[in-house]
Formats: C-alpha cells, structure tokens, sequence
C-alpha cells in the first residue's frame, strides 16, 4: 500500500517495521485532556498534551514521556 502525506510518519500512526503498533488512549488528568500510552495495569506514559491551559505546557508533571498513574474505569452512563 502507497500512502502519500505532508504529515510526519511520527504523527500518522504507521510505525514502520514494528512489530505492533501500541495503543493510545485520551484521558482527562486534573483537566488536562492528554494523549497516553498505557504501560502496566496503573500506570501510563504521556505522548502529547490535547487541550489545556498554555501554562500547562511548562509544568514538567504534564510534559511527554513522563509517567502518571492511570486506572481506567467504566464512565456510568444514566
């Protein structure tokens, strides 16, 4: 398959010789929406900041590749 895109291979999602891709999953920390890439059950690493305040880039807590604690729930829907 030829795909042909402006976009950086980093952003599109298409790893290249991988074996996998891995997951990504948006969650809302102190809200923040963030993208993140689950690593153990409670635990997960950031990749990129979605939507916050622009103070909140400089916070090294929120900055990519550090890792906060994550347990995924099940939102009630009523």
């Amino acid at each position: 398959m030829t795909w042909y895109s402006v976009i950086p291979m980093d952003y599109t999602g298409v790893h290249v010789g991988e074996k996998a891709a891995v997951l990504s999953k948006e969650v809302r920390v102190e809200g923040i929406l963030m993208e993140v890439e689950p690593l153990e059950e409670d635990q997960a690493k950031i990749v990129r900041l979605l939507d916050c305040m622009l103070q909140d880039y400089l916070n090294p807590r929120y900055a990519p590749g550090a890792i906060i604690r994550y347990i995924p729930t099940m939102k009630d829907e009523a």
